[in-house]
């Protein structure tokens, strides 16, 4: 029988890494029961890879990208790039693709560091505190809200939208479904919460502000995004700062605060990182692969197919667990190991490649290896004083609170 990977409470104690390996041992492609019905568990690097390329087999538009099933006006209503197909998603993607290349992060550089700079140096006077709270959870959201275009004095409230949302990903909400003045059916919102609701509202307000005052901000790069006359419909505008928000803060956020932890916990290696600076770049690697932000992807098949050896009908459910897959002994030496000189380091961070992979890969990426240089400048060593509070949610490999403290190395 396959061992359950779905419950929530499962990850209060971290990835199930035990659970994942047996399932990657089983022959083909294991199915994992899941309310009246069930979805195959792709767990190996390999398959996960072949899933992710594949994307006239393996379709994110049809059912959900994520494990329930959603009626077609829910899906409609809650459509964005993540849960759509060519045409649509190449049109979606080419629209707004150009203000995420590399060259375009790039220019955000010098305020990824001023943000960075300033938390460590908080950190740092204070001495000890939540790392989450204080490091983790304030830098990609004030990074991406000042790309965005959104007033600082408003980041708290997108934090607090966030940490719902991911909420929404486990078995119970802590708010009401008329929160922040929501009247929309909670399947008919993201996450089910009527925090999706306030971020709807937030970014259809910004949106109409910057197309009548452009500013140089992300924002105003998306309202006014044309390709051969077409532009994004304010639906569309709407679920994308939705994306981007959630995205771009909780997965960078939740990568940060389980980088911290590795670092602490493997002293060792973050001295050579000190002795060595050019394994910045491949101890963000390492944090990415370690970190897991987003544990898993749903696709759903079009026709009949075969996955390792394993028959796929039409229409079933087949969900890619980039946590177990980026600690899949076949693809890496030592996956359990954190290893910041690891090479070849082939991780699904940013989900297994093809279409889908995310956008906002370069800016996270700056965003980690920002923190390590500026840590690294000042000889920061981190202790972890606690076990961290993590989010009950097999989506989002979250964590609410950590408490360190600052040494020098």
């Amino acid at each position: 029988m396959t061992p359950n990977v779905t419950d929530s409470d499962l990850y209060l104690g971290g990835i199930p890494h035990d659970r994942f390996a047996e399932i990657r041992r089983t022959d083909g492609i294991a199915w994992h029961p899941y309310g009246d019905d069930g979805f195959w568990a792709v767990c190996r690097h390999e398959d996960v890879k072949t899933v992710s390329k594949d994307s006239d087999t393996f379709s994110s538009a049809i059912g959900h990208t994520n494990l329930w099933d959603l009626e077609a006006d829910a899906l409609e209503a809650r459509r964005s790039l993540i849960d759509t197909d060519a045409p649509d998603h190449t049109r979606l993607r080419r629209l707004v693709a150009a203000s995420f290349t590399p060259k375009n992060i790039k220019r955000w550089e010098d305020t990824v560091r001023r943000i960075t700079v300033e938390l460590l140096n908080e950190y740092v006077a204070a001495g000890s505190g939540d790392w989450v709270e204080m490091v983790a959870a304030p830098l990609p959201i004030k990074v991406i809200l000042n790309m965005l275009g959104v007033p600082l004095e408003d980041a708290d409230y997108l934090v607090e939208l966030s940490n719902y949302l991911v909420e929404g990903t486990g078995d119970s909400q802590s708010i009401p479904p008329d929160a922040f003045g929501n009247t929309t059916e909670l399947r008919l919102l993201p996450f089910n919460s009527p925090a999706s609701h306030a971020l709807f509202e937030y970014g259809l307000h910004l949106g109409e502000q910057r197309r009548q005052d452009p500013q140089d901000d992300l924002v105003t790069a998306l309202v006014q995004a044309e390709d051969e006359g077409d532009r994004l419909g304010a639906g569309e505008f709407r679920n994308l700062f939705h994306l981007l928000v959630f995205a771009g803060n909780e997965t960078t956020r939740t990568a940060i605060s389980h980088g911290a932890m590795a670092l602490a916990q493997n002293s060792d290696q973050w001295t050579r990182v000190l002795n060595n600076l050019d394994l910045i770049t491949p101890a963000t690697e390492e944090i990415l692969r370690w970190s897991a932000p987003v544990m898993h992807m749903r696709r759903t098949t079009t026709h009949d197919t075969e996955l390792a050896g394993t028959p796929i009908e039409a229409g079933q459910k087949v969900v890619m667990w980039y946590s177990s897959a980026n600690y899949d002994e076949a693809a890496f030496a030592a996956p359990y190991s954190f290893d910041v000189g690891r090479s070849d380091n082939r991780h699904f961070a940013f989900g297994g490649g093809g279409p889908h992979f995310c956008l906002g890969a370069f800016l996270a990426r700056l965003e980690i290896s920002v923190l390590l240089e500026e840590m690294a400048k000042r000889r920061i060593e981190l202790r972890q004083d606690g076990d961290p509070e993590r989010a009950p949610s097999n989506f989002v490999h979250g964590v609410l609170s950590v408490p360190m403290s600052v040494g020098r190395a």
